[in-house]
């Protein structure tokens, strides 16, 4: 066996019948995850969160430097400064950064600068994109494609959450470096993405979209 590499495991033999089977019930899994933005407080299970994160840590990414961190946020006072921080530069936003046009786009979703769900929701993930890393001396160590791994990082979250019944919203306040301060992340990180996560509250209500069908986002050659 070649130096460094090991067998492959975790792929049975599978008929195409139970490949279509398994893509077709993980695709109507999917297709009911919503970006939810009212949330029941109640707390969810740290062990359950853990396992999520675990399944993002397995994600694919460039030279497997895993260039990425999260940050678990559950305690209220921290959640608390993290709102008011977002929603200063929200209104900043919907006062006089946002064109025309996009405030258009977002009238359909009914969202404005305040953002209740940073403290209603039981948790937050903050999701740091790690452009380096440092070795014990201090020296950096080059990462490669870090937003595109740290991307789909956070797909793969997304997924666990759904597929263990919980909801979740992506967030990005812009700009986001407030975060690094408030949870005491290094230069080297850059905030991503705060993945706002919990149980739906039971009057939860989410825009009446119309998602994309296959022949309008695919090609096949």
């Amino acid at each position: 066996m070649k130096e460094g590499f090991k067998k492959l495991k975790g792929y049975p033999p599978v008929t195409d019948r139970e490949v279509k089977t398994r893509a077709a019930a993980f695709r109507s899994a999917m297709a009911t995850r919503r970006s939810v933005r009212a949330y029941d407080p109640s707390d969810v299970p740290l062990e359950a969160i853990m396992n999520c994160l675990k399944a993002a840590g397995a994600a694919p990414s460039g030279a497997n430097m895993q260039p990425w961190h999260f940050v678990v946020v559950t305690e209220p006072k921290v959640k608390h400064r993290i709102r008011e921080a977002a929603e200063a530069q929200e209104r900043k936003f919907y006062e006089a950064k946002a064109p025309d046009a996009w405030l258009k786009v977002l009238t359909p979703l009914g969202t404005g600068p305040e953002k209740p769900f940073l403290e209603d929701a039981p948790c937050l993930i903050v999701i740091f994109e790690r452009k380096y890393g440092l070795d014990a001396q201090g020296k950096r160590i080059t990462h490669y494609y870090t937003r595109e791994s740290t991307g789909i990082a956070a797909g793969f979250l997304i997924a666990a959450l759904h597929m263990s019944g919980l909801a979740c919203l992506t967030y990005t306040p812009s700009p986001m470096s407030f975060l690094n301060r408030l949870l005491n992340r290094p230069s080297n990180e850059t905030p991503f993405l705060i993945l706002v996560t919990g149980r739906p509250a039971k009057d939860a209500l989410v825009p009446d979209l119309r998602k994309k069908i296959l022949d309008e986002f695919v090609t096949f050659i």
